[in-house]
């Protein structure tokens, strides 16, 4: 007898007609999953404005900065400095103070001075008076000793040239220049040669 041929089970078949189908499902989940927005929350948006909120705040403190740091520095600095025309005035100032030496001004002539000398005035019977302080310079840079080394004599030289003034001679115009005259000429005859140049009065009262 013989044996029937058995019908083929349908469960394979319905398997793998039923595999594409569970497959195309599961290749679809990632892409749903992929396509749905991320949720923006408060936390996000703020890191996202941090930037734009540290340049708003930190700007005006660089700006600060900048200007006391650097810029009033500088202009305090332009401002304090004098203008070179000044500069060099200041220059040739303080190297004309120091010595003429090096082409400043010229230092003080040798001089040798007459303090208070005091003389009756000629013809007023003794009522009138001189009173005077004066330094006398030449171009003699031992002007000094030698007058020192003359004292007495030049001393008595000076009272005649003065006590025999008048009170009218010293009332005219010009008088002191021509009394320097009178001063000069007498110290250089006592003296032999020309040591006195100029005499300059500090003090002059007529009493």
């Amino acid at each position: 007898m013989a044996n029937k041929p058995s019908a083929p089970t349908a469960a394979p078949a319905a398997s793998a007609a039923g595999s594409p189908g569970a497959a195309g499902a599961v290749a679809a989940a990632p892409a749903a999953t992929a396509a749905v927005p991320t949720p923006v929350t408060p936390h996000s948006a703020l890191f996202a404005w941090l930037p734009v909120i540290a340049t708003v705040l930190l700007a005006p403190v660089a700006t600060w900065t900048v200007v006391e740091f650097v810029v009033l520095p500088q202009m305090e600095k332009k401002l304090s400095s004098p203008p070179p025309a000044a500069t060099a005035a200041q220059a040739a100032e303080s190297s004309g103070g120091h010595g003429g030496g090096h082409g400043g001004k010229e230092k003080a002539a040798p001089s040798y001075e007459f303090s208070n000398v005091v003389v009756n005035l000629a013809g007023t019977m003794g009522t009138r008076y001189l009173k005077t302080t004066f330094i006398v310079t030449g171009p003699d840079a031992g002007i000094k000793s030698v007058f020192e080394g003359e004292k007495p004599r030049l001393t008595d030289v000076t009272l005649n040239v003065l006590s025999s003034l008048t009170l009218a001679d010293l009332e005219e115009p010009g008088s002191k220049n021509v009394l320097r005259e009178k001063l000069v000429a007498a110290y250089n005859q006592a003296l032999g040669r020309k040591v006195a140049e100029q005499v300059y009065f500090s003090d002059f009262v007529i009493q």
